[in-house]
């Protein structure tokens, strides 16, 4: 009986640890909110989504001479620029930076939050593949 009796409640305490992590699990799922500085989201107008897998997210960007992006964030990711263009950046520590884009490059980028203005004359096109790791 002692012997029935500890094999029963090891296999207790296994399904309830296991109870619990799968409870943890769901509440943490279920409270996972969006991010509300998704640049998908913020930057509805100019942003579009072209491929998402678990590995990365492909972004299509596309920014009229003289419009703006508001602040967004972005992962880590590789830009292709497709067009020649001249862009504003602004980040959170208020620090602004003016980059001309050459068509046909690409650059890595770290993951970053900030707002864009095209100050050049053509508009800007570049995707850009983020990294989800």
């Amino acid at each position: 009986d002692l012997i029935l009796w500890t094999a029963m409640t090891k296999t207790f305490k296994l399904c309830l640890a296991i109870a619990v992590c799968l409870a943890a699990a769901c509440i943490a799922w279920s409270q996972a909110a969006p991010d509300p500085l998704d640049s998908l989201k913020v930057c509805a107008a100019t942003q579009h989504l072209i491929l998402e897998n678990a590995f990365v997210r492909v972004i299509d960007d596309s920014i009229p001479a003289g419009a703006s992006e508001p602040r967004h964030r972005h992962r880590h990711s590789v830009v292709v620029y497709l067009t020649d263009y001249t862009l504003e950046q602004t980040t959170d520590d208020g620090q602004k930076t003016v980059t001309p884009r050459k068509a046909a490059t690409a650059a890595w980028s770290e993951a970053i939050i900030h707002s864009l203005k095209n100050i050049g004359t053509t508009p800007s096109h570049a995707i850009r593949i983020e990294l989800k790791f």
